[in-house]
């Protein structure tokens, strides 16, 4: 672990012999290469945390697999295409459904993390829909009317 200036640098990388294919799940313990990617995580003190990743990619040893090569994830830490951590991004999706966007924002960067107000709806609209249970056993309904003269709602 690394502290540099203003955010704090971890540097890890998975410990597991190999990794089952994404594709045909074929297990693999042939490495292709390996290289870095840079993980933002939830910040430490008000100091924003960078995990260096060091994942290797692997050869697929089922010869039908679309897949010629693919790389290893860490599990709970890190997705596919993702450069903020899993935590991270079910903390911001939870400042986005509490906040929405710009207020979302302000918060968000007050915790120390940079994140864009669109970024935190995208967040809120990826959530998937909470399970409609059965229907409630009251149900009211409002009555509203524009006309020539009568304006009311109730």
């Amino acid at each position: 672990m690394e502290t540099a200036g203003e955010g704090v640098t971890i540097f890890a990388r998975p410990g597991a012999t190999g990794w089952p294919c994404r594709v045909c799940g074929s297990w693999s313990e042939r490495v292709h290469s390996r290289y870095l990617r840079r993980v933002s995580d939830e910040p430490v003190g008000g100091r924003p945390v960078t995990i260096v990743l060091t994942v290797r990619r692997f050869y697929c040893r089922n010869a039908d697999c679309a897949a010629a090569t693919f790389v290893e994830q860490a599990e709970g830490l890190s997705e596919r295409y993702r450069r903020r951590s899993v935590p991270l991004l079910a903390t911001l999706a939870q400042v986005g459904l509490a906040l929405a966007g710009r207020a979302g924002a302000r918060l968000a960067a007050q915790l120390g993390v940079k994140v864009n107000r669109t970024t935190l709806l995208r967040l809120v609209r990826a959530l998937p829909e909470p399970e409609l249970t059965e229907a409630p056993p009251v149900l009211g309904v409002d009555d509203f009317a524009l006309r020539k003269g009568n304006v009311y709602g109730t």
